[in-house]
């Protein structure tokens, strides 16, 4: 007889949310609760992931992946982890915020987004008629922890801007753009995020995405 594949279950929202390793056990917690929210996954680290996260963001998140296959290549070619990776060399956090921005031109329309490492979900996006790719690594991080802060999640946060790191920890934006009738709305943007980071501490841990030896980061526009 072939032996019961295991189960584990989240519930978010019940009589005792948690991580469950029975039906039973779950169904306990979420009978005759109204918008009970719960869902079934076949990896202990994937629970674990999905319950810090919650059930919002953990959508994102296949309740049929290995931790093998959160490493593998996606839809775009985009992979967390190079396929050689060098073994010596520590690998990303899964359950962490990876943010980029991209530019069509410099200055040009530019975007940014936030993603969510394991799992390559969407968190936030934002994009500008007129900026510099610079601007946009800026305010993606500053975005990214407002974010995390908001919803107090305890993620790192990766970027693979060193120069976005750094106008980061000095709380502000050293562009070069001129202000004009163009960029008006944007440097608005940027002066909110500046005021943001003088009025706001944070626990989150800014790292940079180790691009040489674990690939592109996640939250790449895949342009190249």
């Amino acid at each position: 007889m072939a032996k019961k594949k295991v189960k584990y279950y989240v519930v978010w929202q019940g009589n005792r949310p948690g991580i469950y390793d029975s039906w039973e056990e779950c169904e306990q917690q979420i009978r005759g609760v109204a918008g009970a929210k719960f869902k079934s996954y076949e990896s202990r680290t994937l629970a674990e992931q999905a319950f810090r996260v919650g059930p919002d963001i953990s959508a994102g998140i296949s309740n049929k992946a290995t931790d093998d296959t959160i490493l593998s290549i996606d839809e775009r070619g985009i992979t967390v982890v190079k396929d050689n990776a060098d073994p010596t060399v520590p690998r990303p956090e899964l359950d962490a915020l990876a943010v980029d921005a991209a530019c069509s031109g410099n200055p040009g329309v530019m975007e940014y987004q936030g993603v969510y490492v394991a799992s390559r979900t969407q968190l936030f996006h934002f994009k500008a008629p007129v900026g510099t790719n610079n601007i946009g690594e800026f305010l993606a991080i500053v975005h990214g922890l407002a974010f995390l802060k908001k919803h107090n999640m305890k993620q790192v946060l990766y970027s693979d801007s060193v120069n976005a790191i750094n106008w980061v920890r000095a709380k502000r934006c050293r562009t070069k753009l001129p202000l004009n009738e163009q960029t008006a709305q944007l440097f608005d943007v940027i002066r909110r995020a500046e005021a943001w980071l003088c009025n706001n501490s944070y626990t989150t841990e800014i790292r940079k995405w180790d691009t040489e030896h674990w690939g592109e980061i996640p939250a790449d526009f895949n342009r190249k």
